[in-house]
């Protein structure tokens, strides 16, 4: 299979449609949804590649469902459809990185296209955001471990890079983690 899709539009026929192009190419419908509480809820328990949404849908529609699928991280994108091209609604969609945006009716040759681009460039996104999240996380580390060491020199009246080989020497015997002995020597400061 090429990619998780879920399909959200509340006029039956346009979601076969859409479900026979998609399963033709070999991608994996995991759901379909007549709303965009429907969309959300799909969304949290599929966790798919991307998401083909219609705009005008009943309940909640296709640009709030998609705001906030994108804002918690419930799919690796959006492609939206619309019969109206808008540029007001266009503009909504880029605002919150919607990644595709498509005029019914639908036909293979643009709908497989933005498929699979859509779902390189979420794979991407998420890609970098998790190398964000890894290097924030360091450093964070970084910065306590900097505290620490700022704390042994003052209490040691010691030099940085013996405050340094300090805490790397009592992770080595204690076997955890510098951030752990860090954080305890910065904790036991305050």
């Amino acid at each position: 299979m090429n990619g998780r899709i879920v399909i959200a539009d509340d006029e039956p026929i346009t979601r076969m449609d859409i479900r026979d192009i998609l399963e033709e190419a070999n991608y994996n419908v995991v759901g379909e949804a007549t709303d965009g509480f429907e969309a959300i809820e799909l969304c949290k328990s599929h966790q798919p590649d991307l998401v083909i949404m219609d705009i005008q849908m009943p309940l909640l529609d296709g640009l709030k469902a998609g705001k906030r699928i994108i804002s918690e991280g419930l799919a690796g994108g959006i492609i939206l459809l619309t019969a109206f091209s808008d540029p007001k609604n266009t503009e909504k969609a880029k605002g919150f990185g919607a990644l595709g945006y498509l005029v019914k009716p639908l036909d293979e040759k643009s709908l497989i296209p933005t498929v699979e681009m859509s779902i390189a460039k979420g794979r991407e996104t998420r890609k970098l955001e998790q190398q964000l999240e890894k290097l924030t996380k360091k450093l964070e580390e970084r910065k306590v471990i900097e505290k620490a060491k700022g704390v042994l020199m003052i209490e040691n009246n010691i030099t940085e890079e013996e405050a340094y080989n300090m805490i790397r020497n009592l992770s080595m015997d204690k076997r955890c983690p510098m951030m752990e002995i860090a954080e305890t020597i910065v904790m036991s400061d305050d």
